[in-house]
């Protein structure tokens, strides 16, 4: 059983990374249509990898209480190590590319802050931010 969650578990991460990957692809190409549409994908893929873990994390607690002289490595088998290593790498790879998604993020939220400041100049009051009376869009005269 262990050995399915951990599939499991690889599988919703591939797929989070790839997501994630078209993620970056389409900001840069600011199509943010497809990113929204991808939203509630990553959220299910998210929980769905949440629960495997949390299934892995019982079967090796049940494996550990069972046999509480055994070292975790004796107990899994030579399949189970090597989907264990590939979960650190994959973890390891989301984290990076989640970091690159980040940082273009950050950036396309500066710029349109900076637009968004420039088209109506705001001042702090207090800890708010508010619009200054004399800012308006469009001024029109007659």
């Amino acid at each position: 059983m262990l050995s399915h969650h951990l599939e499991g578990a690889l599988s919703d991460l591939r797929d989070l990374i790839k997501i994630t990957e078209a993620d970056i692809t389409d900001i840069k190409e600011a199509n943010n249509d497809p990113q929204f549409d991808r939203l509630s994908i990553k959220d299910e893929k998210l929980r769905s990898f949440e629960q495997k873990k949390a299934m892995i994390d019982h079967e090796i607690s049940s494996l550990m209480t069972s046999n509480p002289d055994s070292d975790l490595s004796e107990l899994l088998d030579e399949q189970q190590h090597k989907y264990l290593d590939e979960l650190k790498i994959e973890l390891h790879n989301l984290k990076e590319v989640n970091k690159r998604y980040a940082r273009l993020v950050l950036a396309v939220s500066n710029l349109y802050n900076t637009f968004l400041e420039k088209l109506v100049p705001t001042e702090m009051d207090g800890y708010e931010k508010k619009a200054t009376k004399g800012s308006c869009v469009l001024e029109v005269r007659v």
